[in-house]
């Protein structure tokens, strides 16, 4: 897997790594790591960008930036929602929407968490809940706007309207009835025809 590390005073370099050792990284989901060259100095990394493959989603390459310890940087961090099969509005059938699932925030990267985590086990139908309601940790400074941000909304279910089963239920009393006609008016012609044969023979 290629990659570049950026902050090198100003320069890049550029690097490779197994794509399975890439992986197991990423999935720990650490905000902060170490990068080793042939077993030299150890930088550490925050991850700047990924680009992945269009259909695949697999990651094709990445960015690095190596970071000052002692010194603030401004990142992103994922957003995770929890609580939400205990929610009144969930169990009234209402549908969850995760909204914002990354925020903005400002911390020395040994403070910068993995994520964060917004718990909505307290909404109901029609609620919406903005960025105000999470709590990050000390140290870390959450730079999106807490009031204008929202992180999630509970709307109430699609009501599926089902065709009336009356309006079936009369056509086919209607046919019935056309035909109980048409077999009451061949009734009649046929007690005619016997009514006038009878009298022609009398």
């Amino acid at each position: 897997m290629p990659g570049v590390i950026y902050g090198l005073g100003g320069g890049s370099l550029s690097f490779k790594v197994e794509s399975r050792r890439l992986r197991t990284v990423l999935v720990e989901g650490h905000a902060l790591f170490d990068v080793e060259f042939d077993g030299g100095k150890a930088l550490p990394v925050i991850v700047k960008d990924q680009q992945r493959h269009p259909v695949k989603g697999h990651v094709v390459h990445l960015d690095l930036l190596k970071v000052d310890l002692a010194e603030k940087i401004q990142t992103t961090v994922m957003l995770e929602l929890e609580g939400g099969e205990e929610a009144p509005g969930i169990k009234e059938g209402g549908v969850l929407e995760h909204v914002t699932r990354e925020i903005n925030v400002e911390a020395l990267p040994t403070d910068v968490p993995d994520r964060l985590v917004a718990d909505v086990s307290g909404m109901g139908i029609a609620d919406t809940m903005t960025l105000s309601s999470v709590t990050p940790p000390p140290g870390v400074e959450i730079l999106d706007d807490l009031e204008e941000t929202v992180i999630a909304t509970v709307t109430a279910p699609t009501k599926v309207e089902e065709p009336e089963p009356e309006v079936e239920e009369e056509a086919e009393l209607v046919g019935e009835g056309e035909e109980g006609e048409e077999g009451a008016e061949g009734a009649e012609e046929g007690g005619e025809e016997g009514s006038s044969e009878g009298s022609e023979e009398g």
